[in-house]
């Protein structure tokens, strides 16, 4: 039960990269995943029902960063961590990118 969290986030990046086609739909899901933890993880504190609060501190990690800190070390950990922040400056883009070329209604 000790890598419950790694193996959440990895079912899901999995799922990902099965279902995706082109690498923006990489990014995008890598995004989402993140994104679903953090907001997770936020409702979780305004949750008063016990057994949801176990549940969520129990199988959802608080963010993909938390996972990568808990599980490596050193160089290795570094590099994970600077792969992430590359990742997610992308979906960045990608998200200004589509916000800018959004039509005005």
């Amino acid at each position: 039960m000790a890598y419950i969290d790694l193996v959440v986030l990895v079912v899901l990046i999995v799922f990902v990269i099965i279902y995706s086609k082109r690498f923006q739909t990489y990014i995008f899901g890598f995004g989402m995943i993140d994104i679903l933890f953090r907001i997770l993880n936020v409702i979780n504190g305004f949750i008063p029902v016990k057994e949801i609060k176990v549940f969520i501190n129990t199988y959802i990690p608080a963010s993909v960063p938390t996972v990568i800190n808990n599980y490596t070390k050193g160089m290795f950990n570094m590099a994970l961590t600077f792969i992430y922040v590359i990742i997610m400056a992308i979906f960045l883009y990608y998200v200004v990118r589509i916000f800018i070329k959004r039509k005005k209604i």
